[in-house]
């Protein structure tokens, strides 16, 4: 048997087919000759790559990474081996989840709604993510992912307010307070969550600038901004913005002053800072249980809730971000100072996304190079002789 055992060994050698591990398991020089088994469940993978993913992400991202995972783990099988994951296994789960499927309740099936392809391509590509871990891991050979390109998809174009549109949402808030932010929020194109976090010590109303320090997520916490590039950026102000500004700091500059834990991007580090916010709920609404910053949903309520008041066509509250670059566009900004103002990298995104609103506008590009360069222009002779033409 060990003579058998042995001409076993040295075939699976030579033929490249040896596993010490699955050999010997027991083995003490299994850290020397061969590695331990690296099979594991989806349902372990995906805790282990969440618990290590956690100290590269923000909470707020945390958050929509477990969300995915979870829907997502049960679709493959928890208790199935990473290893046996396959391609077509993946392609049958986006299919369920773009077209919708049905389950089984009660002893009666249950039609569930299919998901939108922004949605399933942010579904497929964390996923991906995860499977990438365990083949770069060792627990699967390949990635089931790779050649799996992302669902097209058609892109949104912004939607901006009218002039009309504009005046006319601002009347229908009902406090002075609602019409001040959304005000605010049209005239500089800052994020909500930014705009929400806003304090008093951020603002120079005599420089006419606001430093953008903070950002309030979704899971109620303080970040930095978005991106690294909105980092303590620099808004230079319009007049009206400035003007909106006076009129909330006779509500809201004399506030009390609270001390907030920011955090950094750096895992597990946080600082605080000194914040009288610029906008605050508990004036104007009764509700005692009401804190002393706005969340970035409770925003969107009101904007919601103006825009039907004043009878608009229905748009996201987001718009007020693409308003501001599209009436900033429009009035001839160039566009890199507008993506600085907005916390953008560079000017790509600007052009990526208003690209093609920017073409409907060139016939005012066309007045305005009219107006500027007319006076660098060389003038023209109104007429010419009879003998230049002859020459000519």
């Amino acid at each position: 048997m060990a003579g058998e055992l042995s001409a076993a060994v040295c075939f699976a050698i030579k033929t490249g087919n040896f596993n010490y591990a699955t050999q010997f398991p027991d083995s003490p020089n299994l850290r020397r000759f061969g590695a331990e088994s690296k099979e594991i469940s989806v349902a372990d993978l995906a805790g282990k790559w969440l618990d290590l993913k956690r100290l590269e992400i923000s909470t707020n991202a945390m958050g929509r990474y477990t969300s995915i995972i979870r829907n997502m783990v049960p679709r493959i099988g928890g208790d199935r081996l990473a290893s046996a994951v396959t391609q077509e296994d993946l392609l049958f789960i986006r299919k369920d989840l773009l077209t919708g499927y049905h389950v089984l309740k009660r002893g009666q099936t249950k039609p569930v709604k299919g998901r939108s392809v922004p949605t399933v391509n942010n579904y497929m590509k964390t996923t991906a993510g995860m499977f990438q871990f365990a083949a770069d891991s060792g627990y699967i050979k390949a990635n089931p992912f790779a050649g799996i390109s992302l669902l097209k998809k058609s892109r949104s174009e912004p939607d901006p307010l009218t002039r009309d549109e504009f005046v006319r949402l601002i009347n229908a808030c009902r406090h002075q307070q609602l019409k001040n932010m959304w005000s605010l929020a049209v005239y500089t194109g800052v994020r909500h969550g930014e705009l929400v976090s806003l304090a008093w010590e951020d603002i120079d109303l005599k420089a006419g600038t606001i430093m953008i320090r903070r950002n309030h997520t979704l899971t109620k916490e303080f970040t930095l901004p978005k991106t690294e590039a909105g980092t303590d950026r620099i808004i230079n102000l319009i007049q009206p913005a400035i003007d909106v500004l006076r009129n909330q700091a006779e509500m809201t500059r004399l506030g009390k002053q609270y001390q907030v834990e920011v955090m950094l991007r750096e895992f597990g580090r946080s600082e605080m800072h000194p914040c009288t916010f610029v906008f605050n709920p508990q004036i104007a609404t009764r509700n005692s249980r009401a804190g002393h910053h706005y969340a970035v949903g409770s925003i969107n309520q009101s904007w919601e809730a103006a825009m039907r008041r004043a009878g608009i066509r229905y748009r996201k509250a987001y718009q007020s971000r693409h308003t501001y670059a599209c009436w900033s566009l429009a009035a001839g900004a160039n566009p890199n100072f507008i993506a600085k103002q907005m916390g953008h990298t560079d000017a790509q995104m600007v052009y990526r996304v208003y690209g093609s609103w920017m073409a409907e506008n060139n016939q005012d590009q066309v007045l305005i190079l009219n107006q500027k360069l007319s006076e660098f222009a060389p003038s023209m002779p109104h007429a010419v002789g009879s003998d230049v033409i002859k020459q000519l």
